[in-house]
């Protein structure tokens, strides 16, 4: 391992893979979030990028300002980048800038990375080498295990995707021409390519996407971790060549918001994520991560969550339990990588130091290691694979965009309630994977057909008229409630009903001493809704 110092950032290099120093941010930018009763007063209004409170001039003119961008613009929102001239002293700048009263925030511009190694190029041969989709035993770049995989061939009987469900993949960009990826790609109803900001976001031609990184209509994926996850995503299925993706139907939005050295500012990130949401993604996928707790990028995320987009991320492959973001939010599903023996990855193929972060706020594992996929340089090479969580957060968003085909009113709740009940449960090596929830495997490998199972044959998972707590417990449970004299059930994670009784009260107590570790159901059935079932979830420690 090689430390280098560049612009006063400390960059840590392991192999191929770049690890983010705890403060990584951009030495001549801040953001800031203002006041919301303030916006009129002292922004031009002819004007946005012109502030007009002294106090906030001032603090330019000592800093060299030189341009202004406001984050999340299709949105309304109160967000803005401000960059200087030269490099400055970033925590005394904001703590000036905080002392002006106007800002609800001030913080850095944080940059976090892609969650994949290198591509490795073997000169060798397609579906069969898709362990994750379906494990025969037979892989032959690691030991593998029968089964060890999500179940896909047998899901895809179930549902192959819907064409109205749109994914957005914020990455390194896409090869738009792949022949894997034709008739999938989502185009901006609103705009043409005319060389005009039709739909008056402010982004001209933005037909497939927009280029966050480099700030333009260009989705060339210079890196290769964007097609790759991408293509895990969605490659078209059953079509003779290469590989088949978890979703055959889907339509695919591209967000680049890492650059050509697979790095991205928090700002990219969440002005992506305004435009996804904007513009109609039900899924993002964000196969990145950084060290920053950004409350920008937060926002952002809970915009998402708000607007019933879910956020899978993957949690990051330094083998630790340091919190990355944005998987560490609790509005999004943070994913961990498995291996062909469905053992947590540790290390990857590509550097020994490496492994599958974990953590309390991990949802679930997928596949991650040795992941074949699509190259970014050419239509017919097949022959490159990835590792790292980059790799299992696309199959989880796979799966989620085929729950969303199923059922288009799903919820982020609903999609994570569904992954964390029907997944695998002590795959992996004993001593990490326990019954139960765990840091290492959070709730299970996720399980493609189980899910879709599960899903047909249920309603709404999570309904706010019920609160429940605590949750997650140990012992009891308390209920809270408008319903009485209603019928309830309660169901583990294989759908088997293990408790039944009735409300007689709206307030009532489970008592959880015979309960196992895992997450079960509490269903009521109301009885004055025409037997309408209503779910929520909750976890036994």
């Amino acid at each position: 391992m090689k430390n280098f110092l560049i612009n006063g950032i400390i960059l840590i290099f392991a192999v191929s893979n770049i690890l983010i120093a705890e403060s990584n941010y951009a030495n001549n930018q801040i953001v800031l979030k203002l006041k919301p009763e303030l916006n009129s007063n002292i922004i031009n209004s002819f004007d946005t990028s012109i502030f007009t409170n002294q106090n906030i001039l001032n603090l330019n003119k000592k800093y060299n300002f030189k341009l202004l961008k406001k984050i999340g613009a299709s949105s309304n929102s109160n967000y803005y980048c401000f960059e200087f001239q030269n490099n400055i002293d970033i925590i005394k700048a904001i703590e000036e800038y905080k002392s002006s009263g106007l800002f609800e925030f001030v913080e850095p511009n944080y940059i976090g990375q892609g969650t994949g190694s290198e591509p490795v190029t073997p000169n060798d041969f397609y579906f069969f080498r898709q362990y994750g989709h379906k494990n025969e035993g037979t892989f032959f770049l690691s030991e593998s295990k029968v089964d060890a995989d999500i179940d896909l061939d047998e899901a895809w009987g179930i549902e192959q995707g819907d064409s109205s469900i749109i994914v957005s993949t914020l990455d390194s960009g896409i090869r738009l021409e792949h022949p894997e990826f034709e008739g999938r790609i989502w185009i901006n109803p609103n705009e043409i390519n005319d060389g005009i900001d039709n739909d008056e976001n402010g982004l001209i031609d933005d037909l497939y996407g927009w280029n966050y990184a480099y700030d333009n209509k260009q989705l060339i994926d210079d890196y290769g971790h964007g097609t790759n996850v991408t293509g895990i995503i969605a490659a078209n299925g059953n079509n003779k060549i290469g590989y088949a993706g978890v979703d055959w139907e889907c339509k695919l939005m591209t967000c680049k918001v890492l650059d050509k050295n697979n790095f991205g500012y928090y700002t990219w990130w969440a002005d992506a994520i305004y435009y996804s949401v904007v513009n109609g993604a039900k899924v993002i996928n964000m196969s990145l991560g950084g060290a920053g707790n950004s409350a920008l990028l937060h926002d952002a995320v809970k915009f998402a969550k708000e607007n019933d987009v879910t956020i899978i991320v993957s949690m990051g492959n330094a083998n630790s339990s340091n919190p990355y973001y944005p998987a560490a939010f609790p509005e999004t599903i943070a994913v961990g990588a498995t291996n062909a023996k469905d053992e947590r990855v540790n290390p990857f193929f590509w550097d020994k130091e490496s492994g599958s972060n974990f953590g309390e706020h991990i949802d679930v594992v997928a596949p991650g290691s040795y992941i074949y996929g699509l190259s970014n340089s050419s239509d017919n090479s097949y022959g490159s694979y990835w590792g790292g969580t980059s790799q299992a957060a696309p199959y989880v968003s796979g799966l989620a965009s085929l729950l969303l085909a199923q059922d288009n009113t799903r919820n982020p709740d609903d999609i994570r309630a569904i992954l964390r009940l029907t997944a695998d449960d002590q795959v992996g090596k004993s001593e990490e994977d326990t019954e139960g929830f765990d840091i290492y495997y959070g709730y299970g490998r996720i399980n493609a057909y189980e899910a879709l199972k599960f899903a047909g044959n249920s309603i709404a998972i999570e309904n706010t008229k019920i609160e429940i707590y605590p949750n997650p417990t140990e012992k009891i449970l308390n209920i809270n409630m408008p319903y009485i004299n209603q019928n309830y059930n309660i169901y583990n994670s294989l759908g088997q009903i293990i408790q039944t009784g009735k409300t007689h009260k709206g307030n009532f107590t489970l008592y959880l001493d015979n309960y196992t570790s895992g997450v079960y159901i509490l269903e009521i059935i109301d009885l004055s809704n025409n037997l309408k079932s209503i779910h929520k979830t909750f976890i036994k420690k």
